[in-house]
């Protein structure tokens, strides 16, 4: 698929996830088979982009792959300068925010709120584009609310403002994440426009994958919640949509090095004040998933033991601890 000058090499992408999808998130997804990995939100806010978090969200020092950053606002001025900023600090494709549900970016008419405004979607994305020569997406949702959906309509809005490529999450902000992905309402968006259109929502599983694929007929998948604690997905799914055949799941020596690999990324990435921190979240998706995958039983004591750990290198050990004795018990992922 292409997105502006971009050749992303398969049909997948990592879906972007406010305190989730940062750079050492997004490396380890692209090399595990993400074909395009996309940035947590940075703020439009000129007050806060001296923050720590925003600095870190621009920092791209060593990305692999494409980099698209997503922003988030709903004053197009301010916007469009957040977009020129980005641009500056290396992004090579801008994405629009309009598809998050949450009530602190809702409450501020951005995100999936401005979907009720049509007008202000088109101010704002003829802002962007026009401030910037490099790509710009759009990440929607299916409407305000069942009642309220106008996903058909934002998508011409969208490619007539010069918009490159369109995510749809298959809800309304309503739903936020519950019920069942709307892939036909995803299919009569991509027989509205011309731009390539990116289907997101219930993306589990390569069976699912597939299912979204040939009921959206969107020309991607985007991935979000599904890849925590199990980047391995996309190498799943790009593998059975290409073959039809299962994927080889990772051994435990997989599962144990792409593990304490990520750990060391995120300490390198956060510092050691908060690195330890930041790494518990996703070590409690990778101990979760792995509760699910195997038939240990002392993973509950595991997980109290490293997530209450102090500091980089008790975690770390305690980590390198948990697989030693997981050799003869065949963890794998």
């Amino acid at each position: 698929m292409q997105i502006g000058a971009y050749s992303i090499p398969n049909r997948l992408m990592l879906a972007p996830m406010a305190g989730v999808t940062d750079r050492p998130f997004r490396n380890l997804c692209r090399r595990l088979g993400a074909g395009m990995a996309v940035s947590e939100m940075v703020t439009v806010r000129p007050e806060l982009r001296s923050s720590v978090k925003t600095r870190l969200r621009l920092d791209h020092a060593g990305e692999t792959g494409v980099r698209s950053v997503q922003i988030a606002g709903a004053d197009p001025a301010m916007m469009a300068q957040a977009a020129r900023i980005n641009a500056a600090e290396g992004a090579q494709i801008i994405d629009i925010n309009m598809g998050c549900p949450a009530k602190k970016v809702c409450n501020k008419a951005a995100g999936s709120a401005l979907m009720r405004d049509e007008s202000l979607v088109q101010r704002i994305l003829e802002a962007i584009v026009n401030a910037v020569d490099i790509p710009v997406t759009l990440k929607i949702r299916t409407g305000w609310s069942p009642e309220h959906r106008n996903a058909v309509e934002i998508a011409r809005i969208a490619e007539a403002a010069g918009i490159h490529a369109l995510v749809v999450h298959g809800r309304t902000r309503a739903c936020r994440f519950e019920g069942v992905a709307e892939y036909d309402t995803i299919r009569a968006v991509k027989s509205a426009v011309g731009i390539p259109v990116i289907a997101n929502g219930d993306i589990d599983s390569p069976a699912r994958a597939r299912i979204a694929l040939e009921t959206s007929g969107a020309d991607a998948l985007m991935i979000g919640r599904a890849a925590q604690g199990n980047p391995w997905i996309f190498r799943e799914i790009d593998h059975y949509l290409r073959t039809g055949l299962p994927a080889v799941m990772p051994d435990a020596g997989e599962t144990r090095d792409t593990l304490l690999d990520h750990a060391q990324a995120l300490y390198h990435f956060y510092g050691e004040a908060r690195g330890y921190r930041v790494a518990r979240k996703h070590i409690d998706w990778y101990l979760k998933a792995s509760m699910i995958r195997t038939a240990r039983k002392d993973i509950p004591e595991w997980r109290a033991r490293i997530l209450s750990a102090e500091g980089s290198a008790v975690q770390y050990r305690l980590l390198e601890s948990f697989f030693q004795n997981s050799q003869s018990r065949g963890l794998a992922a």
